[in-house]
Formats: structure tokens, sequence, C-alpha cells
């Protein structure tokens, strides 16, 4: 784990309370839009279904469908970046442990500043 001083005067450091914001919008989107998307396909498709007509039934399944599609890629979109980041192995210390304070604050936003790697404790 990074200790908070060896990136002091970075940008990351700097800005670690914007950087945690931007983590807890990220949280709040990955859970709120998929779960709208997948209420608003389950709605067509019971005004489907109560209308009785097969073709719109037909047709609000298939947008239930996508929509589920949607949902699941956007639940993951977070987790997809996240690993392509950790990937990047290629920097120096001094920008290692900078990039590191970023990346703790969006991945973990609200950990407990008593656990160590907690974005809280660089701010």
């Amino acid at each position: 784990m990074i200790n908070p001083g060896d990136a002091v005067g970075g940008f990351c450091y700097e800005t670690a309370s914007l950087w945690q914001f931007v983590g807890i919008a990220l949280l709040v989107v990955k859970i709120v839009i998929p779960i709208i998307l997948i209420i608003l396909g389950m709605v067509d498709l019971g005004k489907a279904v109560v209308s009785s007509e097969d073709k719109a039934v037909s047709k609000a399944a298939t947008r239930l469908l996508w929509r589920i599609i949607a949902a699941v890629i956007i639940f993951f979109i977070p987790t997809i970046v996240s690993a392509i980041f950790a990937l990047i192995g290629s920097f120096n210390e001094e920008v290692r442990a900078d990039y590191d304070i970023c990346r703790t604050c969006v991945e973990h936003p609200n950990r407990d500043s008593n656990i160590e790697g907690s974005c809280k404790s660089y701010m």
C-alpha cells in the first residue's frame, strides 16, 4: 500500500476530495441507472400485456431485453475501467504513488479512515 507521504504535493493528493466525489457519483450511477432501466422495461412490458396485443408484447419484451443488457453493461463499466487502469504499470514510484491515491478515492470513496488505503487518509 502507498504511504500518503510518498505523493504529497501530487495532483491526486491535492485533489483527493474531488476524486472521492467522483467515486461516490460512479457508485450511485452504477446502482441507480440499471435499476431505473429494468423498472422502465417492466412497466413497458406490463402495459403491453394489459393491452393484449401480441405485437406490442413482443416489442416490449425485446425492449426489456435490450434494457437489461444496457443495465448490465452500465453496471460493469467502472469495473472494466478499473481493470484497464490496473494494467498500467510503467509509472515511476512517485507517479505511481500519486496515481494510487486517485484510484483508491474513486474505487473506495467511503472506506473508513482507520483502514489502510482509505481515501480519507489523504485529505
